[in-house]
């Protein structure tokens, strides 16, 4: 058996399944992990859902934001944007099986064996394993229950930006969303700082990657996240793997085998 992980898909089905037959994969004994962001931005977002839910019992898979924000469009929250390419698979005769399906998917998964984190944004310095796998739950809790549009309808925003276990309510929720599908930069006492997008320099005097900040989890656990396509899957410290490569930008897609220690790579096809 072996344990595969690629960066975000963004509907890139053509290369997705060129990357799993470089590596022959075999959903039958392997075990393949998402970082999240099945969907948008790429050409064939209904394809990806399809074949990942066919394969369920082989994946290990984490939602990233844009998975959240085909939720809230499909629930009416949000609008259908021609960049992001999803009218074909909200128009789908499956639509509706596809979407409870997400809705049921984790933010937050953890392999002790191998000791692995994934998240798809990443994990917060303000948070210990223990206090991530309680919030990662709330989330996916309300997901999957029958209140899940008022959470997505308030999910959008950037304020609260400091933990606190005493936040409750929606702005508790949206705290932890971002947190695990749209963080990039922390203020240096660990605050959410979630405007800045592209890449500072090392010396900026109030924000820093939020995995520049040490913290306890590293010691014993290496963490995995996408979302980050700047990073072109570099500049992090050891045992923080960044495996957003872009694809849907023009980029590569990017596989590690885990086991082996060994990356992939698969250029965006331009047809």
């Amino acid at each position: 058996m072996s344990t595969y992980l690629i960066g975000d898909i963004h509907g890139c089905y053509e290369e997705f399944r060129i990357l799993l037959n470089q590596v022959n994969f075999n959903p039958k004994k392997d075990i393949l992990w998402l970082t999240g962001d099945l969907v948008a931005r790429g050409p064939n977002s209904l394809d990806v859902l399809r074949y990942v839910k066919s394969i369920e019992t082989s994946i290990r898979l984490v939602l990233g934001n844009h998975d959240l924000n085909l939720l809230a469009i499909y629930s009416g929250i949000n609008i259908d944007r021609p960049k992001d390419q999803l009218t074909h698979l909200l128009e789908a005769k499956d639509i509706d099986n596809l979407i409870y399906w997400l809705r049921c998917q984790p933010l937050l998964q953890i392999d002790e064996k191998n000791k692995i984190i994934m998240s798809h944004a990443g994990i917060t310095p303000q948070w210990d394993l223990k206090t991530a796998k309680k919030c990662a739950y709330e989330i996916k809790k309300v997901l999957s229950s029958n209140v899940y549009p008022l959470f997505l309808n308030s999910m959008y925003g950037n304020m609260p930006n400091n933990w606190d276990e005493k936040l409750s309510g929606l702005a508790r929720l949206r705290f932890i969303t971002n947190v695990l599908t749209r963080m990039r930069y922390c203020f240096k006492n660990g605050q959410l700082e979630m405007f800045s997008k592209n890449i500072i320099g090392k010396n900026h005097l109030s924000i820093t990657p939020w995995f520049n900040i040490k913290t306890e989890l590293t010691n014993n656990y290496t963490i995995v996240f996408g979302h980050w396509s700047a990073l072109k899957g570099k500049g992090t410290p050891e045992k923080i793997i960044p495996l957003d490569t872009g694809c849907c930008w023009g980029g590569t897609l990017t596989l590690l085998h885990w086991e082996e220690s060994k990356y992939y790579r698969i250029n965006k096809i331009v047809n």
